[in-house]
């Protein structure tokens, strides 16, 4: 089995290059706002607590399931020690199956992301970005808040991609990543 973590800042094309890369491989897409959105819709406001429970289950499951394997896509806070720890929970759940482990992370200037806040893909699987003002008011801020792009040497992943999307679409990157890792 495999774990394909994508990685990157807020809009910069996560899920849409983990949905372009299903298409093209035998991995299955968990992202991220599949938890969030139903958490929000629940309890009204974003429980993290919550919503990594849930994930668990789908992981848990999936890892022993006979799937080929997974991508799950994680906006990951570099300067907060407790992302890292989650992504080795994560690891953790899987590495008694057998796991081979790769990372992509995906970068793109402030500007493109601001662009790929307000697409139609991106609002139709993510309700809680849908008010395009006030996420692009929180990109902004997370942008300013916390660190969410690696330095070098960083990842913790012997398999790791560093792809800028900003001139690929969705398609170009998922063959990038297809063909780097051989999936």
């Amino acid at each position: 089995m495999k774990l394909l973590f994508i990685i990157g800042s807020g809009a910069v094309g996560k899920m849409t290059v983990g949905q372009e890369l299903m298409k093209i491989t035998d991995l299955r897409l968990f992202h991220n706002h599949m938890m969030i959105e139903p958490v929000i819709d629940i309890f009204g406001h974003r429980d993290t607590n919550v919503v990594n429970r849930l994930r668990d289950v789908i992981f848990e499951e999936f890892a022993r399931s006979d799937s080929y394997g997974l991508i799950f896509t994680y906006m990951w806070a570099f300067d907060h020690p407790e992302c890292r720890a989650y992504v080795e929970h994560v690891k953790s759940i899987f590495e008694p199956y057998g796991t081979g482990f790769y990372c992509v992370e995906l970068i793109a200037s402030q500007e493109v992301r601001l662009a790929r806040n307000a697409t139609e893909n991106r609002l139709l699987h993510k309700a809680s970005k849908r008010d395009v003002e006030l996420s692009a008011q929180r990109l902004i801020r997370e942008d300013s808040m916390v660190r969410l792009v690696s330095n070098p040497g960083e990842i913790p992943f012997d398999n790791y991609l560093r792809l800028d999307n900003s001139d690929l679409s969705p398609a170009q990157a998922a063959n990038i990543i297809k063909e780097h890792f051989n999936l």
